[in-house]
């Protein structure tokens, strides 16, 4: 059987051993998961933007990209949307888990966002395969990095 280029080229990127970047196995307990938080805010400021289509848009400049029959959300950092001259309307500070998280894990956005809620800072969670990653309003960054660090302290202590 014939493979096509593409098949070939993931067939080697999975024999490189690069999908398994991570020597940590994915964490599906969630007081283990609330206990390794490790919250680190990436440099930047990120913005959400709507486009009817993502054609002529480099494929390698937004953080995440989601399909919705209305058009496409980009999440970008805001010089490069201010850059390509696309309008947007929040801005985020960009905050990842470094726990390793299982994506059958039951309960983590609930816990995070219930905290963050307390102290009315919102909270747009996106899973990547190995971290969860979440939008918070710039101005609230700081703020919500501490309220993460009290929830993971809490249950390192409880």
């Amino acid at each position: 059987m014939r493979r096509s280029a593409g098949e070939r080229k993931l067939a080697d990127f999975l024999r490189s051993g690069a999908q398994n970047p991570s020597p940590m196995p994915p964490v599906n307990d969630l007081r283990q998961l609330l206990q390794n938080l490790c919250p680190e805010r990436n440099p930047g400021t990120y913005v959400f933007t709507l486009v009817p289509d993502t054609a002529g848009i480099d494929r390698t400049l937004p953080v995440a990209t989601i399909r919705e029959p209305e058009g496409t959300t980009l999440i970008l950092q805001q010089e490069v949307a201010d850059g390509l001259g696309l309008p947007y309307t929040y801005r985020a500070a960009w905050i990842t888990l470094r726990v390793r998280s299982d994506l059958a894990a039951v309960g983590l956005t609930a816990a995070v966002a219930t905290a963050l809620a307390a102290e009315g800072i919102s909270c747009n969670v996106m899973a990547g395969y190995y971290h969860d990653h979440l939008f918070v309003e710039v101005e609230r960054g700081e703020a919500a990095l501490r309220v993460l660090r009290r929830l993971s302290e809490g249950e390192r202590e409880g």
